[in-house]
């Protein structure tokens, strides 16, 4: 392997007698990914790992504080691309597991069907309205207790749609057919009768004590669900009638609960030009890649140079290590920089997604030295 000089790494920092030589600092915080397989994939933490050349690799809080960076690209109603950098890959996984399953959200447990004629069966049709993202902040909820349903802990959601028989023409039920009914159910349970009570009426399964449009949160906001999502289609007099009980949970108890569609986070690509590509060669490598992550820069005087110009972009195929250019062309991962994609459900925006599982993470944190203490 050439030896590669110090020009070649810009991300680097700059060596001091207090550093580690170039090799060692490259295997320490770079992933390098090669035509077989990627090479020093492993976090060296021990803080005593490299004594013997008088260097201390020990975590500090202060240089923690001064490396720690979260950079936003990309935000939007729905999802957020952001940089974490200076952290570990196990802090980034935890917000991760975090997003997926222990961040709590609003969503149906419970239906109860008065009457469904169409070609979806109930269960089918429970499990499509378990799905259907309720757009509610969930903090303003509480978990369910002892089965008993109150203002505070569910949302009650009626849906009736009933496609004409004499049209002909077939109906497709939409999520906006659900209605958000904010004084609790109109359900009535049948009591059974006992002989020696001929007073026993019929009950409410549940009817809150008081509406849930008293929150002024919820008076201004209207729980609504995710548009346009179909539930189910009907066909000439098929019906569908059912009440719809949302309670607060977390996505490690079922998938319906996760307020993301997904979250996932990859580390920052890094693509080094260890020779300078010129002409055909350049040419050459610009089109070897699929995602377009080189460039080519006039230099002048009929010469045309290959540049990094998209390192970002680079999906770690492999194509520009291809045919002998290996020792030419360093492909590499930093091992502290991850960009971290948030897709949000609709429940709450990205950015709220997560500070909130900021939150949770160091209420775990906090749990562990109390108990450690």
């Amino acid at each position: 392997m050439p030896k590669i000089p110090v020009l070649d790494l810009p991300i680097l920092p700059p060596q001091n007698n207090n550093q580690l030589p170039l090799h060692l600092l490259l295997q320490k915080t770079r992933v390098s990914c090669n035509n077989d397989a990627p090479t020093h994939t492993e976090d060296i933490v021990y803080s005593g790992a490299y004594a013997a050349l008088g260097v201390d690799n020990s975590l500090r809080l202060d240089e923690f504080r001064k490396n720690f960076q979260v950079k936003v690209i990309r935000l939007d109603k729905e999802d957020m691309e952001f940089d974490l950098i200076g952290i570990d890959a196990s802090i980034a996984n935890a917000f991760r597991r975090i997003l997926i399953s222990e961040f709590p959200t609003m969503a149906i447990e419970k239906v109860f069907v008065a009457n469904n004629t169409s070609v979806v069966q109930d269960e089918v049709l429970a499990h499509r309205l378990g799905l259907i993202p309720i757009k509610v902040d969930p903090r303003l909820f509480e978990y369910i207790e002892n089965d008993v349903p109150n203002e505070k802990n569910t949302i009650v959601f009626k849906l009736h749609v009933k496609c004409n028989k004499k049209s002909g023409e077939r109906l497709t039920v939409y999520s906006d057919d659900l209605k958000w009914l904010p004084s609790g159910s109109e359900y009535v349970l049948s009591t059974e009768k006992n002989a020696s009570d001929s007073t026993s009426k019929p009950k409410t399964y549940t009817s809150f004590t008081s509406s849930q449009t008293s929150l002024p949160e919820l008076s201004e906001n209207p729980i609504t669900v995710t548009e346009k999502i179909i539930i189910s289609k009907l066909g000439p007099g098929q019906e569908i009638e059912l009440e719809a009980h949302a309670t607060k949970g977390v996505g490690k108890t079922h998938a319906k609960w996760s307020p993301v569609a997904t979250a996932w986070y990859r580390m920052l690509p890094e693509v080094v030009l260890l020779q300078d590509f010129e002409n055909e060669d350049a040419e050459k490598l610009v089109k070897t890649c699929p995602v377009n992550v080189f460039d080519i820069e006039d230099m002048g005087k009929g010469v045309k140079r290959a540049t990094v110009a998209r390192p970002r972009d680079c999906t770690l195929c492999r194509e520009c290590i291809q045919e002998g250019r290996e020792d030419k062309v360093a492909l590499r991962r930093a091992k502290d920089h991850f960009i971290f994609t948030i897709e949000s459900t609709g429940a709450l925006p990205p950015e709220v997604l997560f500070t909130e599982a900021v939150k949770i993470l160091e209420d775990k944190c906090e749990r562990v030295i109390t108990e450690l203490s």
